[in-house]
């Protein structure tokens, strides 16, 4: 009898074991899961938590897919640079798609600092941006946009025509907004003795 007993308890260790198993062989664990718009943790991920938000964009994979929009950035355009009366602050209207935001204006700001396309390089237009440029704070209001950026601003640039150039893709590009009627340009908190030739 004690024979019997073993025998039985022997099988249903094995089916238990062969039923955990294939749970956890056919279950997503050691991942994150988008469920009810929150990530959750199933088993012991080795990557950390997704930054991306997780709900309604989702695919049938589980990837999110971010809305986005378009906004105009504005360049410099040198497809007239041998006329009399060339004007350096003539610029050029471009769309990029940025993600979707409340803060558009900072986002075509920072789609400006991503520089030209090679396409649009070979078009005539290009950016007099330095690379490395970064927007420390931006507030609209009463009409007034003031942007504040980095030292990388004027870096190493020179040539009143040059400083035109990249005021004009700075103002133009926060001027294609309602809520700006003007622009005031700043480094590092200085609005005097900037972006000089």
């Amino acid at each position: 009898m004690n024979r019997n007993i073993l025998i039985v308890l022997g099988v249903v260790v094995i089916l238990a074991v062969g039923v955990l198993g294939i749970r956890f062989l056919s279950s997503p664990e050691d991942t994150w899961l988008c469920e009810n718009g929150e990530w959750v943790k199933h088993g012991s991920p080795s990557a950390s938590i997704p930054k991306e938000a997780c709900g309604d964009n989702n695919n049938d994979n589980g990837v999110v897919e971010q809305e986005s929009m378009t906004v105009e950035i504005f360049l410099s355009d040198s497809r007239f640079a041998g006329e009399p009366y060339f004007d350096c602050a003539r610029t050029m209207a471009v769309e990029r798609s940025v993600p979707k935001t409340l803060g558009v204006a900072r986002a075509s700001l920072e789609a400006l600092l991503q520089g030209a396309t090679q396409e649009e390089i070979d078009r005539g237009l290009f950016s007099n941006i330095n690379s490395g440029v970064q927007i420390q704070r931006l507030i609209i209001e009463n009409g007034i946009a003031e942007v504040d950026f980095n030292e990388q601003l004027e870096f190493q640039i020179g040539g009143s025509c040059m400083v035109a150039a990249i005021r004009a893709q700075i103002t133009d590009t926060l001027k294609q907004f309602p809520t700006v009627d003007s622009v005031v340009i700043s480094i590092n908190g200085r609005t005097e003795d900037i972006l000089q030739p």
